[in-house]
């Protein structure tokens, strides 16, 4: 049996504020990097959650923020392919889940609760809920996991009250939520792939820069590291040394 997902309660990637995951399952991790926005191999070599972080390229700038990059690092377990993503906030779970494809996407961000998990299918957001607000649910089938949720102990048969509203511990309360998703789809994600493990890597947004060769040059005339070529992303110090001798 795997790891499953209820570990992920209140854990962060590298950014040390966000940790945001798409699982797929009818498809491997190549197409969900595709369907995620990288291009055709283009894939880096595999890197640790914390190498990542050492790419400098701005993954965490905000959407209006350039160069807005983004990258993923990719896996399989226990039948669902999935992605860690680096970046900025990006909704696809319906180009995810396009073609009979199910797919969920887990959104834990530490200045915005709540952590909210969606479950789409063929291309349509079929339900899900914020963690500790599960009287709230969304999609086409919203009561889908309604059973579950009160086997869980979440909520009365009612469907709407909470069998204990005076919450005192909320991780509780949040591994009881993702419970529901790892019981009735099988979600699994190892420790080891948010810790130690290096994973394939692929960029999703801002791949490639448009002016990534003339800065390679130039970083390679002036000896500076050069940026990784399978990425095709400039890193953010290097781009500012490189306007800042251009000015």
């Amino acid at each position: 049996m795997g790891d499953g997902i209820q570990w992920l309660v209140g854990k962060t990637s590298s950014s040390g504020w966000m940790l945001d995951i798409y699982f797929a399952r009818g498809i491997g991790a190549e197409e969900l990097a595709l369907r995620l926005g990288a291009p055709p191999g283009a894939r880096s070599e595999p890197m640790t959650d914390v190498e990542v972080a050492y790419l400098d390229v701005d993954v965490d700038a905000y959407p209006d923020r350039r160069p807005g990059s983004a990258v993923i690092r990719v896996g399989e377990d226990a039948g669902w392919a999935f992605a860690i993503t680096y970046g900025p906030y990006f909704d696809r779970l319906a180009e995810v889940s396009r073609d009979g494809v199910e797919a969920v996407h887990y959104h834990y961000n530490s200045e915005h609760p709540p952590t909210t998990v969606m479950y789409a299918r063929d291309g349509r957001t079929v339900c899900g809920f914020g963690l500790c607000e599960e009287n709230n649910r969304y999609g086409d089938e919203p009561d889908l996991l309604l059973p579950d949720l009160v086997a869980a102990g979440i909520l009365h048969p009612d469907r709407r009250t909470y069998r204990d509203p005076d919450i005192d511990d909320y991780d509780d309360r949040k591994r009881l939520g993702l419970s529901v998703f790892e019981e009735r789809l099988g979600l699994s994600l190892p420790r080891s792939a948010l810790a130690e493990d290096p994973l394939p890597v692929y960029a999703i947004m801002g791949s490639p820069a448009p002016d990534f060769e003339e800065i390679s040059a130039w970083a390679a005339a002036k000896g500076r590291p050069l940026p990784d070529t399978h990425l095709r992303l400039i890193p953010a110090g290097l781009r500012k040394e490189y306007e800042r001798c251009m000015n």
